[in-house]
């Protein structure tokens, strides 16, 4: 075929297929039936060996859906143990694992980084992993003018164009500060029955540069705090602000065992009865009406919960204790101890009261807090009291200690009242609930693509026992005095 020919020839087919798109375009217009695509999976015909990539490409599919998430949990609530809970997560590209403390009562999500001033070297609970956003080839800074920068900056001195600081100080005193860097965070997304599989998401989080106060010390050290508050800073807020997650989520501490549950997603069993939260707090605040123990109810004023702007009781996983105000203190150890006039009580480390002991702890009251719409939460002596050694038991009770910045006492109900509880705190409806729950078992969430019923199991990280040891001889060699008070 000549030039010439071959010109015409294809000239035919350019206006073939222009008349062909124009009777297209015009019976679409005009006419209501629907247009019928052939579809080609980009999976047909693959040989058994490429399935695999099928699961790949749902996983990844998965990732942009609202999912469930299981966090796996290791530690304990025992002040003579661990003292805390901490999850693994994954940061960057590639991918390293970090242990951060799980925080019901912060926000932002922060781990110490290289070069970090005062961050701890070592830990005996976990190995230490620094974050270098040199390394991955994810991470970028956060500047001034990012939107985020406001949730945790409000000092006049944040210029656009620098990279945005951050500070938070937490109640026992201690600070950490450091600037925000987006980078990769890796999750388990929950795949089918105690299954996970991988999904990420992009969130902004504290790159610490300086630690002080029990964040410096490296006994019980972890990477860093995982806040899950209700602020838009939040892990699970910026996860859901992507269309990640529901803002809802759930732990079940295990304190006779470690470890325990903590999921990201609706639990639909077992069933909890919840108690709505205060408005106007910006922690997981709910309403307590009275305290019972045993069968007394305490006789307590109308304000004794009051703190200014942080009313009510505070639930909080990242505190390890119950803290109460004066108020309520004295009279609750009063009632508990009602029954109890032989016990010889010393104080060790100006905070625990302690006694010898060798009956059965049953002997001992149930504690009981009363929420609104007839929610309560049962605090039992295992629960309240712990053993630092075989004929020597402590109170989890602590008068005081935490305060507003006002200086008003803040209730709080640490780890120790949550452990054996499943807890839900649903921020989309602003209640939290809880019912007691073997926490070694598992619990059931629902997957919102789906709407298929998955088993969420429980987890213990492993971690070094010479902490619990180290915790325990120095507990013992407070009470020396104590001990030899009584041999004579």
């Amino acid at each position: 075929m000549d030039l010439r020919r071959r010109q015409r020839f294809l000239l035919a087919i350019l206006l073939s297929a222009a008349l062909l798109i124009e009777l297209q375009l015009s019976t679409a217009a005009t006419a209501p039936e629907n247009l019928v695509f052939q579809v080609r999976s980009k999976f047909a015909g693959k040989r058994e060996k490429d399935l695999g990539a099928l699961r790949a490409h749902d996983v990844h599919r998965h990732s942009r859906l609202l999912s469930a998430i299981d966090l796996p949990l290791g530690g304990d609530s025992q002040p003579e143990s661990i003292g805390l809970y901490f999850a693994k997560i994954g940061l960057g590209t590639p991918s390293r694992d970090f242990h951060v403390q799980v925080d019901t009562g912060s926000d932002i999500l922060w781990v110490n980084c290289a070069g970090c001033i005062r961050c701890p070297r070592k830990s005996d609970l976990v190995e230490l992993t620094p974050y270098d956003a040199d390394a991955s080839s994810t991470a970028k800074s956060v500047s001034c003018s990012d939107n985020f920068c406001s949730y945790v900056n409000q000092r006049s001195e944040c210029h656009s164009g620098s990279t945005c600081q951050y500070v938070i100080l937490y109640g026992d005193g201690s600070s950490t500060n450091g600037y925000l860097v987006r980078d990769v965070v890796h999750l388990d997304l929950v795949t089918g029955n105690r299954q996970t599989g991988s999904t990420n998401g992009t969130i902004i989080f504290g790159c610490g540069s300086k630690q002080s106060g029990q964040l410096g010390e490296s006994q019980a050290a972890v990477d860093g705090i995982m806040g899950f508050g209700q602020s838009n800073s939040s892990f699970i807020s910026q996860l859901a602000s992507q269309g990640k997650v529901k803002r809802s989520f759930a732990h079940c501490l295990d304190n006779n065992n470690g470890g325990g549950i903590f999921a990201i997603g609706e639990v639909v069993s077992p069933k909890v009865k919840t108690t709505p939260m205060l408005s106007k707090s910006a922690h997981y605040s709910v309403n307590l009406n009275a305290i019972e123990v045993g069968n007394s109810v305490l006789k307590l004023s109308s304000d004794a919960f009051d703190s200014g702007d942080d009313k009510g009781v505070i639930i909080d996983s990242g505190t390890t204790l119950v803290y109460l105000p004066d108020a309520v203190y004295n009279p609750l150890m009063n009632q508990i101890l009602a029954s109890h006039q032989e016990l010889n009580l010393h104080t060790v480390q100006d905070s625990f009261t302690c006694f010898h002991y060798i009956d059965k702890l049953d002997r001992f009251p149930t504690v009981t807090f009363q929420f609104d719409k007839s929610v309560s939460l049962a605090v039992y002596p295992r629960e309240y009291l712990f053993q630092v050694r075989e004929d020597t038991w402590c109170f989890g009770w602590q008068n005081g200690g935490l305060q507003t910045k006002g200086g008003a006492s803040l209730t709080i109900l640490g780890d120790m009242a949550l452990s054996n509880k499943l807890v839900v705190y649903d921020i989309e409806n602003q209640v939290i609930g809880w019912t007691n729950h073997n926490c070694s078992g598992g619990i059931q969430v629902k997957d919102e693509e789906t709407g298929a019923i998955y088993t969420v199991g429980a987890h213990n990280l492993s971690w070094s026992s010479s902490l619990a040891i180290t915790k325990l001889l120095t507990l013992v060699s407070f009470l020396i005095p104590f001990f030899c008070n009584i041999a004579l």
